[in-house]
C-alpha cells in the first residue's frame, strides 16, 4: 500500500481527494456515501453572502414596530432561521464521518455576515473556505480596491476563529502572482484553492435570449490551475489545492507533480457516481507503483516553476517553440 496520506491546513487527510462545494455535499447522508468512497474530505455547499442578505433586508423592511431594540431583534431572529439549517448539515455530518468537514462561505464583502463564521467553528467545522468570487465587471473599480475585498474579507473572518480558514479565489487580477503572495502573508490565512469555476454565459441564437454554458467542467480546464500552482508552489509557504478540471487520475498526478497539495473534483463525481473517487485513488497508486514513490511528498512539486528544464511553458502565453510552426 502506497501512502497516500497529506496535511492540509494543518488537518490530516487520508488521501488527496476533496470534494469541493456542491450539492453532492449538502446532505449528512450524501456526504456518508462520498466518505464511504474513500474521499480525503468534503467541502459543505456554500452558505451564500447574498442568502442571508437578501432576506435579512426582505424582513426588515415589512416589520415595523414602535419599541426599543425591534429591529436587533428581528436582524437576530432572520440570522438564526437563515443559518440553522446549514448549522445542522455541519454538526450531522460530524458524527457521520470521520474525515475532515470544511464550511465554506462564497461571499464578496466584509459585512456583518461574517460573525457567522463562529458559529459555524463552535458547530464543529474543521475549517472553513472563504470562496471570494471577484469578477472585476465594474469599470469604475480599480483593481486595488477589488483586491482589498480579499483582505478585508480574511482578515474579519480569521478574526473571528481559531480553525484555519483558506481562500479560494477568482483567477482575474491584474498582478495574481503577486496578488496571491501578498495574501499568503496574512498570518491567518492557511491556504488558497486555485480557482473558482464561475458560470459561464452563453446565447441561443434561435430565442435570442442568454442561457447558461456547460455547468460540468472538462478535463481541458485543468490547465489554469495547474499553470498557477507550479508557478507559486515554492514560492509562498501555503497550502496550495486545485479546482476545476481534474476528472480522473492522470489530472490528479498533474497537479501533484506541479505542488498542489490536493484537489478538488466535483464534476467527475455527479458523472460518474460516489465510486469515481476509489477508480482515481486507484490510478494515483498504480502510477506511484510503476515509478517507485512510497507517498506524495516523494513527487510533489517536482515539476512545478523552479524544478523543471523550461520553466517558460509555464509562464509564456504564447511560446513560440510551441505554436510558431501551426498555420
Amino acid at each position: 500500500m502506497k501512502d497516500l496520506s497529506t496535511k492540509y491546513l494543518g488537518l490530516d487527510l487520508k488521501n488527496p481527494l476533496i470534494i469541493g462545494s456542491c450539492g453532492l455535499t449538502n446532505s449528512v447522508d450524501k456526504i456518508k456515501e462520498l466518505a464511504d468512497n474513500g474521499a480525503g474530505a468534503v467541502v459543505l455547499k456554500s452558505l451564500f453572502e447574498e442568502q442571508i442578505q437578501g432576506q435579512l433586508a426582505e424582513n426588515l423592511e415589512s416589520y415595523t414596530a414602535d419599541y426599543p431594540g425591534a429591529t436587533d431583534y428581528i436582524r437576530e431572529y432572520t440570522r438564526g432561521n437563515e443559518v440553522d439549517t446549514y448549522l445542522k448539515l455541519i454538526s450531522g455530518a460530524k458524527k457521520a464521518v470521520d474525515i475532515p468537514v470544511i464550511a465554506s462561505i462564497n461571499c464578496v464583502s466584509a459585512r456583518e455576515w461574517t460573525s457567522f463564521a463562529k458559529a459555524v467553528e463552535q458547530e464543529g467545522a474543521d475549517a472553513i473556505e472563504l470562496n471570494i468570487a471577484l469578477l472585476p465587471s465594474n469599470p469604475k473599480m480599480t483593481s486595488e480596491e477589488s483586491e482589498k475585498k480579499y483582505v478585508d474579507i480574511i482578515h474579519a473572518v480569521s478574526g473571528m476563529v481559531s480553525i484555519p480558514v483558506t481562500l479560494k479565489m477568482s483567477h482575474y487580477s491584474a498582478s495574481l502572482a503577486n496578488l496571491i503572495q501578498k495574501l499568503s502573508w496574512i498570518n491567518n490565512l492557511a491556504g488558497f484553492v486555485l480557482f473558482n469555476r464561475f458560470y459561464t454565459p452563453d446565447i441561443d441564437i434561435d430565442k435570442m435570449v442568454t442561457k447558461p454554458a456547460a455547468i460540468f467542467s472538462n478535463p481541458s480546464e485543468v490547465y489554469e490551475s495547474l499553470r498557477w500552482i507550479a508557478l507559486m508552489y515554492g514560492l509562498i509557504e501555503k497550502d496550495l489545492v486545485a479546482s476545476t478540471g481534474v476528472h480522473d487520475s492522470e489530472g490528479l498526478i498533474k497537479q501533484i507533480l506541479a505542488g498542489a497539495t490536493a484537489v478538488q473534483i466535483v464534476s467527475t463525481v455527479y458523472k460518474n457516481g460516489a465510486g469515481q473517487i476509489a477508480t482515481i485513488l486507484k490510478g494515483l497508486e498504480e502510477w506511484m507503483e510503476q515509478k517507485s514513490f512510497s507517498s506524495l511528498a516523494d513527487f510533489r512539486g517536482n515539476l512545478s516553476y523552479e524544478k523543471i528544464a523550461e520553466p517558460a511553458v509555464f509562464e509564456r502565453t504564447q511560446f513560440m517553440k510551441y505554436f510558431g510552426g501551426l498555420s
